[in-house]
């Protein structure tokens, strides 16, 4: 058996639209967030999952329940889908956080994004514990996608951070995922 996961990110905050880096900072969606995690909702409202997991960061959150506020699935926060703590950057202005340079060194009382992926790697643990057969959909941030490309689909984390959707403005509503 297998899990299947689509993967949504959380709606444009007011930091992303000020170029600055959130990180574990609660962050505001700005009217266009707001306005994107509708839309998504009603994009995909078609299809069924099992549950829906989010980072328990308000931007995250919000966007679920903007999103997906009429649908019947369990919603369930998990602080293990968190942004990558940037430590004395959260909040810096974007080109301050480097990932390339944080893979395996944590930002400045931070962690690192091999940090971020022993969560997800837990994450995807109990994912497929409880959820075999099952397909879940999870809402949270960059670093966790990117972990899953890491985890999931064998990536290095340099490829995955010079591949990664940002970089060519490539956003689609949702980004699917196997568990095997």
């Amino acid at each position: 058996m297998s899990v299947k996961i689509t993967y949504f990110v959380h709606g444009t905050t007011t930091d992303n639209k000020k170029g600055l880096s959130t990180g574990w900072n609660q962050g505001e969606l700005s009217q266009l967030g707001m306005q994107q995690a509708k839309e998504l909702g009603e994009t995909v409202r078609e299809i069924k999952f099992d549950a829906m997991f989010s980072s328990d960061l308000k931007r995250a959150v919000d966007s679920l329940e903007l999103g997906f506020k009429d649908s019947k699935f369990p919603k369930i926060k998990d602080e293990r889908l968190r942004e990558c703590n940037y430590g004395d950057l959260n909040g810096a202005p974007e080109d301050e956080v480097d990932y390339l340079a944080h893979i395996d060194k944590p930002f400045p009382n931070g962690e690192s994004n091999s940090d971020v992926e022993k969560r997800i790697k837990n994450f995807i643990d109990f994912i497929k514990k409880n959820y075999d057969g099952k397909h879940v959909a999870i809402m949270a941030h960059k670093s966790p996608q990117l972990a899953l490309e890491v985890v999931l689909n064998g990536k290095t984390w340099e490829q995955a951070i010079e591949e990664d959707w940002r970089k060519t403005g490539s956003w689609q509503p949702g980004w699917e995922y196997i568990i095997e």
